[in-house]
């Protein structure tokens, strides 16, 4: 696991407010498309508070945009070849998930991640993040419980499966080693 070193905390910060601006919206407005508080936009605006993984889902569903969207308009544009010294990283500072952003470019619709899930870990992403998506998860170490729907699945290394969020998902590493997995997702290309 590389050292992490929070590079997106002001970026974040920066694009989520240009975001906003953007689109004419008040601090209230994003407050109500996204069920932020407006509080806890203002202070992540002002790069005061990092937000979890479940909060820049929400907010990056509002801009009609995906995570790894949001992520990649707050590094940027990227070239056609992402070295891996390069890739960004970001750590959720709730569950301490890292996740390294292999792949993603605005002109693609494929995004692949790369998670690292610490032991006892867990994650939930609201489904409103996933409009229009669909992901396949492939863990490479350790195993990985996701819970969706009421239902529990548990995948071990080597295993996939696919995921359309109709419902919020708990990524969870209920081992006692940490969890390594690939999020391969396809997304909707706004129309030029």
């Amino acid at each position: 696991m590389d050292t992490l070193v929070d590079t997106h905390g002001q970026a974040i910060a920066r694009r989520v407010h240009l975001e906003r601006k953007a689109r004419g919206w008040s601090m209230t407005d994003l407050a109500a498309r996204s069920d932020v508080s407006k509080a806890a936009i203002s202070k992540i605006e002002r790069g005061e508070m990092s937000p979890t993984a479940s909060v820049l889902v929400r907010l990056a569903h509002a801009f009609d945009l995906t995570l790894a969207g949001l992520l990649m308009r707050a590094e940027q544009e990227v070239d056609a070849v992402q070295r891996a010294a390069d890739q960004p990283l970001w750590e959720d500072p709730e569950s301490h998930y890292v996740r390294r952003q292999v792949f993603r470019s605005t002109d693609n619709p494929v995004e692949i991640a790369k998670i690292y899930l610490p032991v006892g870990a867990a994650v939930s992403i609201p489904s409103a993040g996933f409009n229009g998506i669909k992901e396949v998860i492939h863990v490479l170490d350790g195993s990985l419980t996701l819970q969706i729907a009421g239902q529990t699945y548990t995948l071990d290394p080597g295993d996939s499966m696919g995921v359309s969020k109709t419902s919020e998902v708990t990524f969870a590493n209920l081992r006692d080693v940490a969890c390594t997995y690939l999020v391969a997702l396809a997304r909707r290309i706004p129309p030029l």
